[in-house]
């Protein structure tokens, strides 16, 4: 069960309506209010389980409400897309994060971005992503390959070392 279903709250819920389902809940279930032995233990383990479900329903408020927020997934592929163009791929990743859902033109996108990263492993498992949401896109499975292709080519020893040397140097 996750911390806003455990405080009674909507996904939705912000740092001010997490506080007062606490404090409503934290009343009923303390364990002072028990004579009995075994209540006590089982308001202490309800009393627990309400701390930890309020950390962690304050956390994604509070992260919510500091711009975390989510977007449409076409508003987070335009930006990131104008993001990757500029060379900020590591910011085009965070923007495309944002999005409430994602399609396969969403993973095909992050494979783009992942590859600038050089990170071919995950870009090629974010292709392959895009093809197994749209089995016919040439562009999916031509991305899906040059990321296989590149990943390969890395992993031999000759290229890994070459990429190591570089790395000292400053040069992805």
């Amino acid at each position: 069960m996750n911390a806003f279903e455990t405080l009674g709250l909507r996904w939705d819920a912000d740092q001010a309506q997490v506080h007062a389902a606490y404090r409503s809940r934290v009343k009923g279930c303390h364990p002072d209010q028990f004579q009995d032995q075994a209540q006590a233990d089982q308001a202490q383990e309800q009393l627990i389980r309400l701390n930890l479900a309020y950390e962690e329903a304050l956390r994604i408020a509070a992260k919510r409400q500091i711009g975390f927020n989510t977007v449409s997934c076409e508003d987070a592929k335009t930006l990131a897309r104008k993001l990757m163009e500029q060379g900020r791929n590591e910011n085009a990743l965070r923007q495309l994060a944002r999005a409430d859902s994602k399609d396969a033109q969403w993973y095909c996108l992050q494979g783009e971005i992942l590859m600038n990263l050089h990170q071919y492993d995950s870009a090629h498992q974010s292709f392959r992503e895009a093809v197994r949401r749209e089995p016919d896109n040439l562009q999916f499975r031509r991305g899906a390959f040059n990321a296989a292709m590149t990943l390969k080519k890395h992993q031999r020893p000759v290229q890994r070392a070459v990429d190591a040397v570089g790395r000292l140097f400053g040069k992805k």
